[in-house]
């Protein structure tokens, strides 16, 4: 069973296509109801559920609930997040960092809560995407770029604990400079990580680009 956060971005809906044509069970997971209804009719067989997941313990009965009706995840896919930026860097806003600051608290509330779960797993996965921003930070894009590189360290630090606890499992970062356009791309490249070893791709940033 795969979980998807941030579920109805377009990415976010081709993991979820690709995952279900897979055969795996797929909750998808995000805020606006009407736009989670909008991903139940255009994937068949996707579980839809309205989560903050910026607020732990909303994640930890989300996590109850699940475990409950589907068991332990096998997978975590972290696309929670979007680009604000602009100005240099005087004008990096409170505002703009409040938004991006919280992708990245959603990856951490998911992760703490779901951990035990990609342990347990016979082949568990985490992924996420970053961006090109990380190794090559401008000034407009500060804010951006440093919420990305917390994400990007977060998950490394996962897939460190992965090696140790549970080496049958990995965390990985697909990193793009836009995803726009790749969305299809991403959804076979999630699937294909049940296929790689996991001692290949724990820990490893993969570029995310046109074949």
């Amino acid at each position: 069973m795969v979980l998807i956060a941030g579920a109805t971005s377009a990415s976010g809906e081709a993991a979820s296509r690709a995952l279900t044509a897979a055969g795996a069970t797929v909750v998808a997971v995000g805020t606006r109801t009407e736009a989670l209804d909008a991903l139940a009719a255009a994937v068949r067989g996707v579980d839809t559920r309205v989560c903050d997941l910026g607020d732990r313990n909303a994640v930890a009965e989300l996590a109850m609930r699940v475990h409950v009706e589907f068991g332990r995840l096998d997978g975590l896919v972290h696309l929670v997040g979007g680009w604000r930026g602009g100005g240099g860097i005087a004008e990096q806003s409170d505002d703009d960092w409040d938004f991006l600051e919280r992708g990245f608290r959603t990856l951490r509330n998911t992760t703490r809560v779901f951990y035990d779960d990609l342990v347990a797993s016979p082949a568990g996965r985490l992924a996420i995407v970053s961006s090109t921003a990380v190794e090559s930070p401008y000034a407009g894009g500060a804010n951006y770029a440093a919420a990305k590189a917390a994400a990007d360290a977060w998950t490394r630090a996962v897939a460190q604990g992965l090696a140790k606890q549970a080496p049958q499992s990995a965390a990985v970062v697909f990193v793009v400079k836009t995803l726009a356009g790749l969305e299809d791309r991403l959804g076979e490249e999630i699937v294909g990580l049940w296929a790689a070893d996991a001692g290949a791709i724990n820990g490893r940033r993969l570029p995310l680009g046109q074949r």
